[in-house]
């Protein structure tokens, strides 16, 4: 063996033990302080450590503090939790929405965009943290952007106006426990199929708070159990959806709906020809705006013994050990 074959051989193997001691490529939890008294100062830097489709479960604490990032969690990261030091006081923000012009062109952003936090990756976690677009009420502005499946979000803030909560991929399953998402228009929207269990809706204009794509051949799209439907003061006149393709599915099942949800409950868009393919479903609601005695037509109320059936384990074809509680 030449001297240069040598050299090359033990290169390749330094490189190799480097990459094998990476002081990441463990289970740890990884710290992240704005102020500068953790190893990283943005979660980006935090989330980029991370190894591709790890096995185990890495936490990455986030301390008090405004972050303002627009980030991505790529398709090949797994098994992560990001969780904040105090949901209210621990926030990633940024202003993007949909009329802002794609750096370099005279071409705006359009909705999709524009988020604060893109989830590409699956079985991922967010706990205790807000995620927020704070544009100004200028188009379209998401706030979280869903790609991955198994993805679950527990005791968080979602904040914006238009397009909150962007659930962007058929097929996929969410689950939210214990959040608080605010919006003026379709503020909650997309294809997937999610859960939202205990949260409070806030609606902050007169609008709807959903506009589902559920596909035809998907069972499920949005199920709300036990959520609070609020307004902000003088909003009066909120529908509970409209569908945003003709077979959208959205179920209120024992939510209180507050005053400002309209007797009608449904908007069919504009086309008669959704009503006929819309599952609009309510069971067992409560509140001044749960009366159904003028509720749209062809919206649907579920049996006792329909709404008995409706459970995680059905909506998410019996695959629930994803979800922490």
């Amino acid at each position: 063996m030449n001297r240069l074959t040598s050299l090359l051989l033990f290169v390749a193997c330094t490189t190799s033990a480097a990459m094998a001691a990476n002081k990441y490529d463990n289970p740890d939890t990884l710290f992240v302080a704005r102020d500068g008294t953790a190893e990283f100062r943005n979660v980006d830097d935090a989330i980029e450590v991370c190894r591709a489709f790890m096995d185990y479960h890495k936490v990455i604490f986030v301390k008090k503090g405004t972050y303002k990032e627009k980030l991505i969690i790529p398709s090949w990261l797994t098994n992560i939790e990001i969780c904040g030091e105090d949901r209210d006081n621990t926030i990633i923000t940024y202003d993007d929405h949909a009329n802002v012009k794609i750096p370099g062109t005279d071409k705006p952003m359009g909705t999709f965009r524009t988020y604060t936090l893109k989830i590409e990756g699956s079985d991922i976690t967010l706990k205790n943290i807000t995620i927020e677009n704070n544009s100004a009420r200028l188009g379209q502005a998401v706030a979280l952007h869903t790609e991955g499946d198994r993805l679950t979000f527990i005791n968080c803030r979602f904040l914006g106006h238009q397009d909150t909560v962007y659930t962007g991929v058929a097929g996929t399953r969410l689950f939210f426990k214990d959040c608080y998402i605010e919006g003026t228009t379709d503020f909650i929207f997309g294809p997937s199929t999610a859960w939202f269990e205990g949260c409070t809706i806030k609606s902050k204009a007169n609008s709807y708070v959903t506009a589902a794509s559920t596909p035809a051949d998907q069972p499920y799209g949005y199920v709300f159990n036990k959520c609070r439907l609020i307004a902000d003061e003088g909003v009066d006149k909120v529908y509970l959806g409209r569908p945003w393709r003709p077979y959208a599915y959205t179920l209120f099942i024992y939510c209180d709906l507050g005053k400002h949800i309209r007797p009608e409950g449904w908007h069919n868009w504009g086309k008669a020809s959704n009503e006929k393919t819309a599952r609009y479903i309510e069971y067992g609601n409560t509140g001044e705006g749960a009366n159904v005695a003028n509720r749209a037509p062809w919206s649907q109320q579920l049996t006792k013994k329909e709404a008995q059936k409706i459970t995680p384990e059905l909506i998410f074809r019996q695959e629930t050990e994803w979800i922490i509680n």
